[in-house]
């Protein structure tokens, strides 16, 4: 089969112009496919509730539901999926998302919440789907931090665009995030071609980074039984990072209102922005590294610098030392250092310090999986557990659970696997 010139050239040309096309392609590619998903948290839907429940929690429910089961069944699917049905799955799934949004917007309230759930069960999927065209590469860790920024950026620059088309075109909330989805349709359909002619990694990637394969259900299991302790603690750290990112994300106009800020969509791009950029630089530095062991310790100790930061840039706001937008942008970056690290390179080099033949999109999953049963459990804690306290000090208060909580997890992880590694190394 002749392959198409574009291939030809990236398997011809050098690291820095492969890598340059891989990131951007990529980064475009899932800024689009997020947007299909989280426009409707630029809006309020205010005055609405149903069984005693905030509508826009129902809403958030419905459609993380739907992403949760996602990841469950992606545990089997995408980890065996075959790359030569990638493309052709990311396209059905981001299609079933955003013709969602449309009977969303035609059917009544609350009927039409089962539409919320329709949206998030395909698009559940299509992330891990997206990082297998990088993984297992020399530059996984520029390419996974492309990648992961995109949802960075993506989560205040489609809210931005979300307030635009209501405030400017006057369209309602419940048509918007249809709205929204066609204008970011086209262009994701062009990235996708674009990163669908990425060639396979080369021998020299998968000498430095470990073979890429599906993965069986045995050997899914093999692999938890070999790193069970350690992946418990990497798993229950993901999910606080997963808890606090999902509630940022989906109230942050809630947050925001409560700030004084309630009026200017363009804040969540002006602070997502910056925590893009910081985050995409230092996770990218970690391409140096050749070492695979080392980079996971430093990787390690990122995510816990992440942690903490998130508790102390909290303190510093509740004393004033700085102000909301500051406050904002530190706990997204103190946030995302952990997030994106987990999203991309973290298990990719888990198994390349391992020297583990198998596939990121399994542990991305399996981690996923957990994740959002406990976004779903603080999103019902909050509303029937904390229905007195406001928004933005369950936001305040769950920002100090992940930085105490989430270090003493990672902390403990970093001398299993130190430990794990050295004895791993010896028996072979």
């Amino acid at each position: 089969m002749n392959e198409h010139p574009i291939t030809r050239w990236l398997k011809r040309t050098n690291t820095f112009y492969f890598t340059l096309y891989a990131s951007v392609a990529s980064f475009c590619l899932y800024t689009c496919i997020f947007a299909l998903r989280k426009t409707f948290g630029v809006a309020t839907y205010e005055g609405l509730t149903y069984w005693g429940i905030d509508f826009k929690i129902l809403m958030v429910t419905f459609q993380v539901i739907g992403y949760l089961i996602s990841k469950f069944v992606g545990i089997k699917v995408v980890s065996e999926m075959k790359s030569t049905y990638r493309t052709r799955g990311i396209l059905l799934m981001v299609t079933i998302a955003s013709i969602s949004w449309f009977f969303f917007a035609i059917t009544p309230a609350p009927y039409n919440l089962i539409f919320l759930f329709f949206n998030g069960l395909p698009l559940g999927m299509v992330w891990s789907l997206v990082f297998g065209y990088l993984e297992g590469r020399r530059s996984t860790e520029v390419l996974g931090a492309s990648l992961s920024v995109s949802f960075i950026f993506s989560a205040g620059f489609a809210k931005t665009i979300g307030g635009l088309v209501i405030r400017d075109w006057g369209i309602t909330e419940f048509w918007m995030p249809f709205v929204s989805a066609l204008l970011f349709f086209g262009p994701l359909l062009v990235f996708l071609w674009l990163i669908d002619k990425l060639p396979p990694p080369s021998a020299e990637d998968e000498a430095l980074r470990t073979k890429r394969q599906p993965m069986s259900g045995p050997e899914r299991l093999a692999f938890v039984k070999t790193f069970g302790p350690g992946l418990i603690l990497l798993i229950g750290s993901y999910a606080l990072l997963t808890c606090y990112r999902e509630f940022r994300d989906n109230f942050s106009k809630e947050i925001w209102v409560s700030l004084g800020y309630g009026d200017k969509p363009e804040i969540f791009t002006q602070t997502e922005v910056p925590v893009s950029i910081t985050v995409l630089v230092a996770i990218a530095v970690l391409m140096v590294i050749r070492n695979n062991r080392k980079a996971l310790i430093i990787n390690h100790m990122m995510v816990i610098f992440g942690m903490i930061l998130t508790g102390v840039s909290t303190f510093a706001f509740q004393q004033q030392l700085v102000s909301a937008p500051v406050w904002m942008t530190l706990v997204g970056m103190g946030l995302y250092f952990g997030y994106i690290q987990f999203n991309s390179i973290f298990f990719d080099r888990l198994l390349a310090a391992f020297k583990y033949a198998g596939t990121v999109a399994f542990l991305i999953n399996l981690a996923d999986s957990v994740g959002y049963v406990g976004s779903v459990g603080v999103l019902f804690y909050k509303n029937f557990g904390q229905t007195n306290l406001s928004w933005l000090d369950f936001f305040v208060s769950a920002g100090y659970v992940l930085s105490i909580v989430g270090t003493v997890l990672m902390s403990i992880s970093l001398v299993y696997f130190t430990g794990k590694h050295a004895s791993w190394k010896h028996q072979a």
